[in-house]
């Protein structure tokens, strides 16, 4: 199909061009005495995305899989009791995976649609008079549902209780595009991956730890070994790695920090914020509803529409792809063929989004949601129009004068010109 294919999932994101350019590189020795100029770096900056002095970050060959993996088995043992909460489909993997590995998990079940459950939080940990509860299990965004949650709220939870459980954040589809204060909230083991906000292709799983948190690593006893902390911080610390990294995926991390940085991480949440505002007006156009429940709760990297009874969104997605090329992220679990989601993260502008909004009205009507074409890339320009900075006021460059036209030649100079 002619021209690009849009893509408006909620990961894997647009990768940026300058990105990619970063990432066509010939291979190199990643033993060479210049390797560690690129990792160390690199190793730092992340700290300045999370928003801590004094973490750890580590980054595994893998997706936000893997570094929930890294993070419960470096600080936790067999039979360890953690609470977390489900209410959506990537919570409900992380607890189906801390229960694999042989943790005891204390389940807080909501509704889809609602954020984490942070009163029941506070009274499970108030509960825990013997501390049995060794880790809290949060997930910041919710990507199935559109809904985002209150990490300081829980980090209140637990120090109203002094309670000294860890606290662990799910952030895949939230850091570095929705706020995110490791330090000032007290976070001890934050998750992400490269996919996301990013801008990369999956393939590294980020974890930043406290020191809290790898002070946990030399008791903890569940299996690990690609996963492990302690190879990791023993090659870090030299500037090296304990097995072979990606070089291309390195140095495209290396000009995403770069770029989050030059652009602001503060103006890159306003950025954020502002094209899912855009997003929700449409929706209200539309006169469709979102998964999310309460504004509260709306996510500023992925907006989850339901559609109307006896439609299914798979429908919609379908039509979306094959007939223009949008893809649309898919309702998943028991939100499958409920609703349809835009991801609105990463490298995005308004006039990216209002192809995405564009394409979705066609789609909707093609499966048969009567849905006015046109009303919800109108709500969102009038929001975006209404939002945007100011423009400049500036001379502008004088105007040309105007060429005068040539005096025609007279007849005695061009009469030996004819053929």
């Amino acid at each position: 199909m002619a021209g690009r294919n849009f893509l408006f999932v909620p990961g894997p994101t647009n990768t940026p061009d300058r990105i990619l350019r970063a990432m066509h590189r010939a291979m190199e020795d990643h033993r060479s005495s210049d390797f560690p100029a690129l990792a160390a770096p690199v190793l730092e900056d992340l700290k300045k995305i999370f928003k801590t002095s004094t973490g750890q970050a580590f980054v595994f060959p893998a997706s936000g899989t893997g570094a929930w993996e890294a993070s419960l088995t470096n600080t936790l043992s067999p039979g360890d009791k953690v609470l977390a909460s489900r209410f959506g489909m990537f919570s409900h993997l992380w607890i189906d995976m801390a229960q694999r590995l042989g943790l005891e998990v204390e389940v807080l079940d909501a509704e889809w649609g609602e954020g984490a459950p942070v009163e029941r939080y506070r009274d499970a940990l108030a509960a825990d008079k013997e501390h049995r509860i060794k880790a809290v299990l949060f997930t910041h965004n919710e990507t199935a549902t559109g809904v985002t949650s209150d990490v300081a709220g829980v980090r209140k939870a637990l120090s109203e209780a002094q309670h000294p459980a860890l606290l662990m954040v799910d952030g895949v589809s939230s850091i570095a595009s929705i706020d995110f204060r490791m330090d000032e909230w007290g976070v001890d083991l934050a998750v992400t991956g490269s996919q996301k906000g990013l801008m990369l292709p999956a393939g590294l799983g980020v974890v930043c730890a406290s020191q809290k948190a790898l002070s946990k690593y030399d008791q903890a006893k569940l299996p690990r070994c690609f996963f492990d902390f302690g190879d990791m911080r023993k090659a870090n610390a030299t500037g090296y790695f304990p097995y072979t990294p990606s070089l291309p995926m390195l140095y495209g991390l290396r000009e995403s920090l770069a770029m989050l940085l030059e652009e602001g991480l503060e103006n890159v949440f306003i950025r954020h914020h502002r094209l899912a505002e855009g997003t929700r007006q449409a929706v209200k156009a539309w006169g469709l509803e979102l998964c999310a429940r309460a504004p509260h709760w709306h996510s500023d990297t992925v907006t989850a529409i339901m559609v109307p009874p006896g439609i299914n969104g798979a429908e919609v997605i379908d039509i979306a792809y094959r007939r223009y090329n949008l893809a649309l992220g898919a309702g998943l679990a028991r939100m499958a063929g409920r609703l349809f989601r835009i991801g609105h993260l990463g490298d995005l502008n308004e006039l990216m989004l209002l192809g995405g909004i564009a394409g979705a009205e066609m789609a909707m009507r093609d499966a048969g949601i009567k849905v006015t074409l046109g009303s919800g890339v109108a709500a969102a320009q009038e929001y975006w129009r209404g939002t945007a900075a100011p423009l400049e006021k500036r001379e502008l460059p004088p105007r040309a004068p105007e060429a005068q036209p040539a005096a025609a030649p007279s007849k005695k100079a061009t009469a030996g010109a004819a053929r």
